[in-house]
């Protein structure tokens, strides 16, 4: 079994797409939903079970894309929102990889460990990708199956 888990962060971490407007402000070169999205899950038991993992040897890591359609400068911008996003609400997790790139790229393409496990809430994603997969639904419930 692999020892790395992935995670997407719009629509499985953060609720991007609850925010309100956020398509427009997207399309608009706006970050700032990025910033305003709230977390879809408890946050204070996903970073302990996160570093229990560590310390089980697990590598944990993160691996979103920026926006559709965006341009250099506006990357950065959501780059600075998502890299303070988990700051903010995961500052406990002491990340081992965080890749944020441009829409649309295979998300396998940029991780260390291409049989590790993704959360993504993205089927498309999920089913391209190279190890096991799983839905923003089931985290929980699979990270605390590998702490058994």
């Amino acid at each position: 079994m692999s020892k790395s888990i992935y995670f997407d962060m719009d629509g499985t971490l953060a609720d991007l797409y609850a925010v309100e407007n956020w398509l427009p402000k997207l399309r608009a070169s706006d970050p700032s939903p990025y910033a305003e999205a709230v977390p879809m899950l408890n946050l204070r038991i996903l970073a302990r079970y996160l570093n229990r993992l560590q310390e089980m040897g697990y590598r944990i890591g993160v691996v979103s894309w920026l926006s559709k359609g965006s341009d250099t400068n506006y990357d950065e911008l959501v780059r600075i929102r998502k890299l303070r996003w988990l700051a903010e609400h995961l500052g406990s997790v002491d990340w081992d990889e965080i890749h944020l790139v441009k829409y649309g790229r295979p998300k396998h393409y940029v991780v260390k460990d291409k049989a590790g496990i993704l959360f993504d809430d993205n089927a498309e994603v999920r089913e391209s990708w190279r190890g096991e997969a799983y839905n923003e639904k089931e985290i929980l419930s699979i990270l605390k199956e590998l702490l058994v």
